[in-house]
């Protein structure tokens, strides 16, 4: 198994040198796009990072720190981030941090519930949504749904390997890492999936599909409707109680539906189409209020 040596960063790295970041063998970073639910809330130094990773060639990812203590909150937050990432392409995974102390106590149903609510507005978007948290919120503050829904980006500072017995796709081993270009500490992590592949062939965190030969996208497809066993925008789809999933990564089914509905934008996501009510809802934003749910393509005719 590939493993990918990262960083997470924020304002309290303050200025950061990427080339000699990257000259130290860091293979992707993390950002901090900002926490809580106000615009004025985005971290200071999120643009700076971004453009200098990138500047330089180091993917990158965001994460949003959380401070929601309701459903509600959580998806004000969802739509501030998409607001800060709005724009900006993604090879790693947009995060939801959840760990603060005000949270500890809300119960493991309203902390899943508001990782759901944030992860499935940010995922309704079109990215990739992994939670990070460490191993005592994962084992007694987060649901099993959670946990089969969403990437984990587990947080275990240990020298060797995690005693996390779940499943993730990103280790943070320690908050005392030390790299050239930064002063001070920095938080280290592992990555042992190839992000950037998995964005690329689907389409996801504004990547784009690289396009086969003779110029055509690998995704295209026509307005008149499926070509190829791909459908376009709009498609009218005939539904007969065909699994509805709330997610493009959700195990299982959140409803059963049966009637007419059309596709919503055309993407295929891991194997599903989103679907949506109306040919007139079809790329409408915010996608949140206008899709349906996901349907795997299998199942569309």
């Amino acid at each position: 198994m590939a493993t990918y040596k990262g960083i997470d960063v924020s304002k309290h790295q303050g200025k950061i040198d990427w080339q000699k970041v990257k000259s130290a063998g860091i293979q992707f970073a993390m950002l901090r796009a900002g926490y809580g639910r106000y615009a004025n809330q985005k971290d200071e130094q999120f643009e700076a990072n971004y453009t200098g990773a990138k500047a330089v060639g180091i993917p990158v990812g965001a994460y949003h720190y959380s401070y929601a203590k309701t459903v509600e909150q959580a998806k004000a937050e969802a739509q501030t981030f998409l607001a800060w990432i709005k724009g900006k392409t993604f090879e790693y995974p947009v995060a939801f941090d959840i760990e603060d102390k005000s949270q500890a106590g809300l119960g493991k149903q309203l902390i899943s519930d508001m990782i759901r609510a944030f992860c499935e507005t940010v995922e309704k978007a079109g990215y990739y949504v992994c939670v990070y948290a460490n191993k005592d919120w994962l084992v007694n503050r987060i649901d099993e749904d959670c946990k089969k829904k969403y990437d984990t980006w587990l947080a275990e500072w240990r020298s060797d390997k995690p005693t996390y017995s779940g499943q993730y796709g990103m280790w943070q081993h320690t908050s005392d890492g030390s790299v050239s270009g930064i002063n001070g500490r920095v938080d280290m992590n592992y990555a042992y999936k190839d992000y950037p592949s998995i964005m690329k062939a689907n389409s996801l965190n504004g990547m784009k599909k690289t396009s086969s030969a003779g110029g055509a996208s690998s995704n295209s497809t026509t307005s008149a409707g499926s070509t190829a066993n791909k459908f376009a925008a709009k498609t009218k789809v005939t539904l007969n109680k065909t699994p509805l999933y709330a997610s493009a990564t959700a195990k299982s089914p959140a409803a059963y539906k049966t009637g007419t509905f059309y596709i919503y934008d055309g993407k295929e996501i891991y194997g599903r189409y989103r679907i949506t009510s109306s040919p007139d809802r079809a790329r409408k934003t915010p996608v949140g209020e206008n899709v349906t749910g996901y349907v795997n393509k299998t199942d569309l005719k």
